[in-house]
């Protein structure tokens, strides 16, 4: 017989052998909920219901609902499905029918530069005739004190799209706004000023410009109030914005794109020619008010001595330095001043010194863009990059050639072995009527060539190379990929190289993300990546080709939060936040 303490110690070890048969079968029941739980949290910050919502993704499917916490997507579905994620706190906006696409990436503009001065011009894109355009200078004269400057630079083509067909006279600026100086500037060769401008400025004759610039005279000998030539020095003679000014212009022109559905851009460089041309906009994101994912290029700053520059302002900036918001991207577009825009061959010393810059970024893993207008001389960027290629391989760089809009399949098939892409603009919306007075209308009918390209794989992306010589809004530029219209009017590209508007659509996102190294966190609507996302004014897949120009977004976000709003959802930026017909809180 087993002693008392025998029998308690049994006891004990069956009691316990119990507990852990209950722990382990709870454990297994548990285990069985939790693995039946969906992946993404139950709670959302914020759901939209009720939508059309393009994810743009390999199948571009369509989804009516999505839900977004701690910046990211983490699901996609039905309404009902989504509606379950909502709690106490969330925000669920009701889309009603509203189509919703990934936010869009210019994958070319010179957007740092544009910001600077945009609190201090009077812009001129986006209106429908020169009457128009009188009125915002009139507009912008009685906010200003009389003897301020009314400064326009727009793109020539914006002339094209007023319905009078024609640049204003210099009487027409005086009416307009009498009291100050004005100075409007088509592109980099066309300049019209009041009297008062030309006598703030002290020009009276040619001998008062810079050189390479002219007055212009009429029949009779007297100066019409236009200069032409190269303008870029003439401007440099106008009253540049305060640093605070540049500020508030960097803010208040992400905005303007962020109402057109921008959320990122990349910035080629170009001619922001000091380091100081940076300032303003490092200003607003160290104060984390960015509204736009920038990433940038540096260029060479100096003729003849970019090799130096480089080397010493990069030593301290590796690749991809930065955030999510604000990262360095390598350099271009103008890698050296002998390379740039050259229309002929270039002469085998800046062959070489161009080679030697290409070598090293190379070397240290940095991103390239190349400005390259055309095909007859494109051989001697290729040699060189194929040259670099055999020494320090180049295919996960995401090196690209900016415009080439005559590209042959020849060309594409070499940059497809590089792994180089291609950034494709809408210089042919802008100049496509000049392009078929010098190459015909045959060879415009497939520029720029965006299916070859995709057909041989190589990666595509779309922008503006705003905003001296192109407007800004992508809707110009997505219109004008499925019509093939110049700014003019006039129809040039031909149905073979003419995009699908999905395809289209992926130029603008995935194609732009892939150039900023952020493929895999933004650019289609997927569960974990960024909430950057624009809810359009019209249905961009089914509206009228020529109604696509027209949309603007009524909803902004990015990384979940609401940077534009307007129309039904305009309450959302206000601190009350509570729409009543489209807003709700769960």
């Amino acid at each position: 017989m087993l002693d008392s303490a025998h029998r308690t110690s049994v006891k004990g070890e069956l009691h316990m052998k119990d507990l852990t048969g209950v722990v382990k079968a709870a454990a297994l029941i548990l285990m069985g909920f939790a693995l039946a739980l969906p992946a993404w949290p139950q709670n959302a910050d914020t759901i939209l219901l009720n939508g059309k919502i393009l994810t743009v993704d390999n199948q571009f499917s369509t989804r009516q609902a999505l839900a977004i916490r701690d910046g990211r997507i983490v699901a996609l579905g039905g309404s009902a499905e989504m509606k379950k994620l909502a709690g106490p706190k969330s925000r669920v906006i009701d889309l009603q029918g509203r189509t919703v696409i990934p936010g869009l990436t210019d994958n070319h503009m010179h957007a740092i530069r544009a910001a600077q001065s945009f609190s201090t011009e009077v812009n001129w894109i986006g209106a429908a005739s020169l009457a128009e355009a009188l009125a915002r200078i009139h507009d912008a004269a009685q906010k200003m004190k009389p003897g301020a400057w009314l400064i326009v630079v727009t793109p020539p083509a914006t002339i094209d799209t007023f319905k009078e067909k024609r640049r204003p006279t210099q009487a027409e600026l005086t009416a307009a706004a009498p009291n100050n100086p004005v100075y409007v500037q088509l592109g980099y060769g066309w300049a019209i000023m009041t009297p008062r401008a030309f006598e703030a400025l002290k020009i009276t004759s040619d001998a008062d410009l810079p050189r390479g610039a002219k007055l212009e005279k009429d029949a009779g000998g007297n100066a019409t109030g236009v200069v032409t030539g190269n303008m870029v020095d003439l401007f440099d003679r106008l009253p540049k914005p305060t640093f605070e000014e540049q500020v508030e212009g960097t803010k208040e022109f992400f905005r303007e794109l962020n109402r057109l559905g921008l959320t990122g851009v990349v910035d080629p460089g170009g001619n922001n020619v000091t380091p100081e041309s940076y300032q303003a906009l490092f200003h607003v994101w160290r104060e984390g008010q960015l509204t736009l994912r920038v990433v940038y290029s540096l260029c060479g700053m100096t003729p003849g001595h970019e090799f130096e520059e480089y080397k010493n302002y990069l030593a301290m900036l590796p690749m991809g330095f930065g955030d999510e918001m604000l990262r360095f991207n390598g350099i271009g577009e103008r890698i050296t001043w002998a390379m740039n825009g050259i229309s002929g061959q270039a002469p085998q010393a800046d062959l070489e010194k161009y080679y030697e810059i290409v070598r090293w970024a190379a070397q240290h893993n940095l991103t390239l863009t190349m400005h390259w207008a055309n095909e007859k001389n494109v051989d001697q960027l290729l040699a060189v990059f194929e040259r670099v290629n055999n020494e320090f391989p180049i295919a996960n760089l995401r090196w690209t050639i900016a415009h080439l809009n005559d590209g042959s399949a020849a060309t594409f098939q070499r940059m497809k072995a590089l792994g180089v892409g291609w950034t494709m603009q809408d210089a042919i919306y802008n100049d496509g009527d000049q392009v078929v007075k010098e190459e015909g209308a045959e060879a415009a009918r497939r520029m720029p060539p965006v299916m070859t390209a995709k057909k041989i794989g190589i990666v595509v992306s779309a922008g503006t190379d705003a905003h001296r010589v192109s407007t800004y809004n992508p809707f110009t530029v997505l219109q004008w990929l499925a019509d093939g219209k110049t700014a003019g009017g006039h129809a040039l590209r031909g149905p073979e190289e003419t995009p699908s508007r999905a395809d289209a659509l992926r130029f603008y996102t995935m194609g732009s993300a892939w150039m900023a190294h952020d493929e895999n966190r933004r650019g289609s609507l997927e569960i974990g990546k960024f909430a950057d996302l624009a809810v359009l004014s019209q249905d961009y897949m089914t509206e009228p080709v020529d109604e696509i120009g027209k949309n603007v977004s009524l909803l902004t976000m990015l990384g979940g939060k609401i940077v534009y709003a307007a129309g039904p959802y305009a309450q959302l930026e206000s601190k009350s936040g509570a729409g009543k017909a489209v807003i709700s809180e769960r």
